[in-house]
């Protein structure tokens, strides 16, 4: 019988997690678990340790206060969509959490997992960034258009440990999505925000990679209306392609995704 060894390590602070990291030749953070598990279970992670951040207070908190949503990375993703804090602050980014995965990934999953994860069709990173967030570590913050740098990969050098994101709170805010029927994950998803300073219009599932769309943040800026984004086509080219969709089928959907969205947050 094939064994894959690992030791088990449970912190009891963010600077104990960092020192066990430190010590483990390659290590992987236990926050929800719910795609690393997954991946260990298929054999496409075989982590020296695992270091359990799951139990850690001081990573589980919701704090509205001076025009922000401070959100612990340790809180669930069930957390957030339940939060009435949450939910008069931002109702867009409590509805994006209440749809993400069913109830069980809801009750284990994690924000700072989930954005640290940076999976291409997630749905928070759409919020991070439409909302032009803040991701806190143990060592620095990262403004959000330097977070996500590709496919399931971020800003986050050796050690670092996101502790916090921290979403301004907008004017008006939309999270519409086209989910994969079986997965729920997003084949398409857009996340808009309007705030004093213009308007943010984030894109996940469709690309390898979160991203922005300029051109419509231009055009809403003049006219926060459906019709002006009715002329804006997004390239296909890099787009995912799948069994699921095309690439110009995900590019049909982010533009009826984005005139949802300003819909609903007109």
């Amino acid at each position: 019988m094939i064994t894959y060894p690992f030791k088990y390590k449970r912190a009891k602070s963010v600077a104990d997690a960092e020192a066990l990291m430190k010590a483990a030749p390659d290590g992987k953070l236990l926050a929800g678990g719910q795609t690393l598990i997954a991946a260990m279970k298929m054999r496409l992670a075989s982590p020296s340790d695992l270091v359990d951040i799951s139990g850690l207070k001081e990573l589980s908190y919701i704090r509205v206060a001076n025009g922000v949503v401070a959100i612990g990375a340790g809180a669930t993703h069930f957390e957030v969509a339940a939060s009435s804090e949450v939910a008069r602050a931002i109702p867009a980014l409590a509805y994006l959490a209440s749809i993400i995965g069913d109830p069980a990934v809801r009750h284990k999953g994690t924000l700072g997992g989930s954005v640290a994860n940076n999976d291409p069709a997630a749905d928070y990173p759409a919020a991070v960034l439409g909302l032009n967030a803040t991701i806190k570590t143990n060592k620095r913050s990262i403004a959000s258009d330097a977070f996500f740098t590709g496919m399931f990969s971020t800003a986050l050098g050796e050690g670092e440990i996101i502790t916090e994101v921290s979403f301004p709170i907008p004017l008006k805010a939309s999270y519409q999505k086209f989910p994969n029927p079986a997965s729920r994950y997003a084949m398409a998803g857009v996340f808009l925000a309007r705030t004093k300073d213009g308007v943010r219009v984030a894109v996940t599932g469709a690309g390898p990679c979160v991203f922005r769309v300029p051109a419509m943040e231009a055009a809403l800026a003049k006219g926060f209306t459906p019709d002006a984004i009715a002329g804006i086509t997004i390239p296909a080219d890099g787009l995912n392609s799948d069994i699921h969709g095309s690439a110009e089928y995900r590019a049909h959907l982010v533009g009826v995704m984005a005139k949802r969205a300003v819909a609903e947050a007109a």
